[in-house]
Order: C-alpha cells, then sequence, then structure tokens
C-alpha cells in the first residue's frame, strides 16, 4: 500500500512540475518575445517532463505498482 502511495505522489509532483515549466515558458513568452531562447527551453522541459510521466506510469502499471479500476457507466 506505501508503494501505491508514493507512485501516486511521484506522479502528482511530476505533473506539478509540468505545470511550473508551462507557466514559467508562458512568463519568459510574456516578458522576452516568442523568440526567446528562454521559452524554447522551458517548453522542452515540459514536453520531457511529460514524456517522463507517461513513462512512469508506464513502468508502474508493468511492475504491478499501480493497478487500473473499472469505470462502469451508470444505468439509465
Amino acid at each position: 500500500m506505501a508503494r501505491n502511495s508514493m507512485v501516486k505522489i511521484i506522479i502528482v509532483v511530476l505533473l506539478g512540475l509540468v505545470l511550473l515549466s508551462l507557466g514559467a515558458g508562458m512568463f519568459s513568452m510574456i516578458k522576452d518575445g516568442a523568440n526567446s531562447s528562454r521559452t524554447v527551453k522551458f517548453l522542452t522541459l515540459r514536453i520531457t517532463l511529460s514524456v517522463l510521466v507517461f513513462i512512469f506510469i508506464a513502468v508502474s502499471f508493468y511492475m504491478g505498482w499501480i493497478q487500473p479500476h473499472g469505470i462502469v457507466p451508470s444505468r439509465s
């Protein structure tokens, strides 16, 4: 159970870093202009972190650290 919690915390932290990188890229684009190398660096970091989150979720599922749960649609 503790491993499941740790995986969820890691995923939330990585997603928070993605949002921070997105905000930093937006701020640098507004402040420096769209052709700034800082903007490109922040957006590259965001893409890298997003891919890392996806890979981490896939590995966690493969290793059995997380399990999918079925979402059953309600019957009307």
